[in-house]
């Protein structure tokens, strides 16, 4: 990964392809007789893999040394707000007319539509203060502190996605184990104390 530049558009047209491929299902009507419950999920899965890829950088980077992956980590984060807002806009748009008092009401009335829209006001700030400028100007440890929101976003989409399926829960707890045991990892590369054995392996950042 030694030229980033040309690693960053390769993740970048890589984020691109699930988008080609939904829109190309719904074009020539592949997707079911209803491509509303289609696009929806399938933009609510892809932001629960990229939120899930974002908190995975810094792991993945300590254990196998690869710091070039810090590189694309804002770009990975900018994609689940992506495909983010592209899942509340299926709901606001083609569920709810734009009708934001039946938003509301629908919000106050179902929990699974609670804890995804907190999932998404979550990635909203992370998203505003995601340029370089921003950094400098909130300063790199409050930048970092306020991007750690990026784990309760994702525990929120997960316990949106596991009321949402109600029976077969395997999926939202596969990814519900994943941010876990990252969010895991992150805890005891910081706490761990630097005397104990396991130092190398969870390094204080």
């Amino acid at each position: 990964m030694a030229d980033v530049p040309f690693f960053k558009v390769v993740v970048f047209i890589n984020a691109l392809i699930p988008l080609g491929l939904l829109l190309w299902d719904l074009y020539f009507k592949r997707v079911g007789p209803n491509p509303l419950d289609f696009a929806t999920k399938t933009t609510g899965m892809l932001t629960l893999i990229f939120l899930s890829l974002t908190v995975a950088v810094t792991p993945l980077r300590k254990i196998f040394g690869i710091n070039s992956l810090v590189k694309v980590r804002r770009m990975l984060g900018l994609f689940a707000f992506f495909y983010g807002t592209l899942h509340l806009l299926t709901y606001v748009w083609f569920d709810r007319q734009f009708n934001l008092i039946s938003v509301v009401q629908d919000v106050a009335k179902r929990p699974f539509i609670l804890f995804g829209m907190t999932a998404f006001v979550l990635m909203v700030p992370l998203a505003i203060t995601s340029t370089n400028k921003m950094v400098k100007r909130l300063g790199g440890k409050r930048w970092a502190i306020l991007h750690r929101l990026v784990y309760l976003s994702a525990i929120a989409g997960v316990v949106h996605f596991w009321m949402l399926v109600k029976s077969d829960v395997r999926l939202p707890l596969t990814f519900g184990f994943i941010v876990l045991f990252l969010l895991g990892y992150r805890l005891l590369a910081k706490y761990a104390p630097a005397s104990q054995p396991n130092a190398g392996l969870f390094p204080r950042e």
